[in-house]
């Protein structure tokens, strides 16, 4: 069952990590569209598809899979120093995560609590996680 995981682990990490690069870019658009009626939702409709068809169920299925993996094999990853660093980074990214759903549901709202510019610097975060959280497992660099 371990590979089956693994496999699921990581499509899962894939489309989640295509949500979280794609969601914020909703998020400036829908904020740059702001007195555009109809832009706005279709944005909102956007965003509200991209929230439940991909990010929060594939943010489950990533932990699901995950907490699967450490299970098969916990004995292994507790001595591993890659897996813990790996942990904290997904940790972030979770939390990052649930940042954006509540920028969102405020956005959709009509609020403005973000600039469009600060949106478009935080939508770089995902990337930098996922570079460093692959070094971490491919290099184990403190292996």
């Amino acid at each position: 069952m371990y590979e089956w995981f693994r496999a699921i682990h990581i499509i899962a990490v894939i489309a989640w990590m295509a949500g979280l690069l794609i969601y914020p870019r909703l998020l400036v658009y829908r904020l740059e569209a702001q007195g555009d009626e109809r832009f706005e939702a279709a944005m909102d409709k956007a965003g509200a598809s991209t929230r439940k068809i991909i990010l929060n169920p594939t943010m489950i299925l990533v932990w699901l899979m995950g907490l699967a993996l450490i299970g098969s094999n916990w004995q292994f990853y507790i001595t591993q120093p890659w897996f813990w660093g790996k942990i904290v980074l997904v940790i972030g990214l979770s939390g990052f995560h649930g940042y954006l759903m509540g920028l969102g549901r405020k956005i959709s709202a009509g609020e403005r609590p973000i600039e469009p510019k600060k949106l478009r610097m935080l939508n770089e975060i995902p990337m930098v996680i996922a570079i460093f959280a692959v070094i971490l497992v491919v290099v184990q660099p403190f292996g």
